[in-house]
């Protein structure tokens, strides 16, 4: 059996030691780091969580001589567990190669990391483990991206703004301010079809929200429909007119909202503070009661904001 065959099934530091430079590095390793969450493409995987093992070898800079025991000078192990938890806590993923791709990238911020392992496994989905391993190196970890996040204004257009002869004139002013926007709008006034079971019922009503937004950007080529965080981000950094599409953000947020999808005030709320909006404008309804964020409201038949 070839070197490459051993390193590939082999413990992560295994490799770590079979790919090593002439120059010796320290390694510090956490093994069989088993959690229980939500994580996976199929729909099986939805609304369920399973056991996900972590195996992570970090290879670091040599300590010099005068460590003087003090754990401030070391990349501790709780730097690891702490990269973990805090991606799973981030946003719901699909997939395990992100997962440890943003866990390598997180880790490789450490000043002392120079390389790391990364080893993830699913045991609950067959009768052995299902994961990936990946090796990423300091020279070729994506640099850290500066905290300058936009903060949009999230507005809030009821079925009776969308309606409006004044639509326009509102994007025309909302486009004049250039601030990043970001338009949502509740299900139709029509009913959905109906489900007896929770999370299909769930499913079809975010789906009536995002069939109003299409409603809403046929009205105006300016609205540009988008269900991503990384296409929110892009569209706020290019001066884009978003409707928000609810469906994806929703379903993968750990921390999801509370407000069924037919509260849309209540929903279009809790995606404002999660998205960190700096106001809110609510067009055609009244204004939910929320002291931690600027609100404001305009009726349905005035023209200007």
């Amino acid at each position: 059996m070839s070197n490459e065959i051993k390193w590939a099934f082999a413990h992560p530091s295994e490799r770590s030691e079979g790919t090593a430079d002439a120059a010796p590095l320290d390694r510090i390793s956490l093994r069989d780091h088993v959690v229980d969450v939500e994580i996976g493409a199929f729909q099986a995987e939805r609304g369920t969580t399973q056991r996900i093992c972590f195996n992570v070898v970090v290879e670091v800079v040599p300590h010099d001589a005068m460590l003087d025991d003090d754990v401030d000078r070391i990349l501790s192990y709780d730097k690891v567990t702490e990269a973990i938890a805090h991606e799973l806590a981030a946003e719901r993923l699909n997939l395990l190669e992100t997962l440890a791709e943003r866990l390598a990238e997180r880790i490789l911020m450490e000043p002392q990391a120079l390389r790391v392992f990364v080893r993830i496994e699913k045991l609950d989905r067959g009768p052995g483990a299902l994961g990936v391993e990946i090796v990423r190196s300091r020279k070729a970890a994506a640099p850290a991206m500066p905290e300058d996040r936009p903060h949009p204004q999230v507005v809030y257009l009821s079925n009776e703004a969308i309606a409006s002869p004044h639509l326009r004139h509102w994007i025309d002013q909302l486009e004049a301010e250039h601030r990043p926007t970001i338009l949502c709008v509740g299900a139709p006034d029509m009913p959905a079809p109906q489900s007896a079971h929770p999370m299909a019922q769930r499913r079809i009503d975010l789906l009536a929200i995002e069939q109003n937004a299409w409603v809403l950007a046929g009205r105006d080529k300016r609205c540009v429909v988008v269900n991503s965080r990384t296409e929110l981000e892009w569209s706020m950094r290019h001066d884009q007119i978003s409707v928000w599409a609810p469906s994806k953000i929703v379903l993968d947020a750990v921390d999801g909202p509370s407000a069924h999808p037919r509260d849309a005030l209540a929903l279009v709320l809790w995606f404002a503070r999660d998205i960190e909006a700096e106001d809110m404008l609510v067009i055609g309804d009244t204004p939910p009661d929320a002291p931690d964020l600027p609100l404001r409201s305009l009726a349905a038949d005035v023209r200007v904001l």
